[in-house]
């Protein structure tokens, strides 16, 4: 009896079908197209994120630097003075920053200007385009 039984199995394979292969990769396809827009939406709400921590955490060590100097850094003195004393500053007393200052989330550097024009000083990432303006990713995340 096992013999006969063998020999009937013999010449099957067991597997999936061409056709159920494709059914498969369709259903796959069909979700990817309905789940990547959305993921790829919320990657951009996070950065949009970090670039508002980010500037929230660099005005917290200006604020620092000006109470221990007396006034923000200068334009010309740029962030790194939080980082490195700047010459002729004897009340410095950093570094304000553990690490040196980050470029915003899609890789450039943050805009300061002080005095600005919207405070003491003004900290401004021009979003994923790097332009000024624009709607969504490509806004620009300000400090003010």
């Amino acid at each position: 009896m096992r013999i006969d039984t063998q020999l009937k199995n013999w010449g099957r394979t067991e597997g999936f079908t061409l056709l159920e292969l494709l059914v498969v990769l369709v259903i796959i396809g069909l979700l990817a197209g309905l789940v990547a827009p959305k993921y790829f939406a919320q990657l951009g709400k996070s950065n949009i994120s970090i670039a508002k921590a980010q500037i929230s955490s660099l005005g917290k060590a200006l604020d620092q630097y000006r109470l221990d100097v007396g006034s923000y850094p200068t334009t010309e003195e740029r962030l790194e003075a939080l980082v490195a004393k700047p010459q002729n500053e004897p009340r410095w007393s950093g570094p304000y920053l553990e690490k040196a200052v980050p470029p915003d989330p899609w890789g450039r550097p943050y805009q300061y200007r002080s005095p600005g024009e919207h405070g003491d000083y003004d900290l401004v990432s021009f979003g994923k385009d790097g332009q000024v303006g624009g709607d969504g990713e490509n806004a620009d995340v300000t400090s003010w």
